[in-house]
């Protein structure tokens, strides 16, 4: 047996699956700035890497928020990594506030300058991704009716990554201690070590 439905008819259980059946996700922590200055500073749950050169990473916004309109502005942004340490912050930051309202200056956080975008980055983030845009796109459905969706991808300029994170050379994901979205109103998940499992590929046992 099995429980199905149809989205559009909606789900019938007590809180909509999906966000628990395709998780945990990385949540992309987006920095952003108007063409007038104001500094912006968002965390998306709808968010993932699509390529690895040039490097391509996007998310996906409900509605035409902040984060999008200063980044179809300017074409900049930049993606922090979320972390345990930095899991109140970041929630922080999801807070509706009204426009112009600086998250950095909200949640106490550090605003550091990006290199080559005119973004502030996370300083207490031990990664941080500059980025420019590459195509904002609003999402339809399978019968083109348009959503209020929008989905941007922008290329990774320049990564940033704390010392202690690399070691002989090879990032340390577990050492970083991201969290990831789940399911529900409120779950969250941290990567651990303990947890972790290796498999070669196919093609490299050749």
């Amino acid at each position: 047996m099995s429980y199905s439905y149809q989205p559009r008819l909606g789900h019938g259980l007590p809180h909509d699956p999906l966000n628990a059946i395709i998780g945990p996700r990385p949540i992309g922590w987006i920095s952003s700035q108007s063409a007038q200055g104001e500094r912006n500073l968002a965390p998306y749950s709808f968010f993932n890497c699509f390529n690895y050169q040039p490097p391509i990473i996007g998310f996906s916004s409900q509605g035409w928020k902040d984060s999008v309109a200063n980044i179809a502005e300017t074409g900049e942004f930049v993606w922090n990594l979320a972390t345990r340490e930095l899991a109140v912050a970041m929630n922080e930051s999801s807070a509706t506030v009204p426009h112009g309202v600086d998250e950095f200056a909200l949640t106490g956080l550090t605003a550091l300058p990006g290199t080559q975008v005119n973004v502030s980055m996370v300083a207490e983030s031990p990664v941080n991704f500059e980025c420019k845009l590459t195509q904002l796109i609003q999402l339809q459905t399978a019968n083109g009716e348009k959503l209020d969706q929008w989905l941007v991808l922008g290329e990774a300029v320049v990564i940033h990554i704390a010392d202690d994170l690399l070691e002989n050379g090879i990032y340390q994901t577990a050492k970083a201690h991201p969290i990831l979205r789940a399911g529900g109103p409120s779950a969250y998940y941290a990567i651990s070590d303990d947890l972790r499992f290796d498999m070669t590929r196919p093609d490299a046992r050749k």
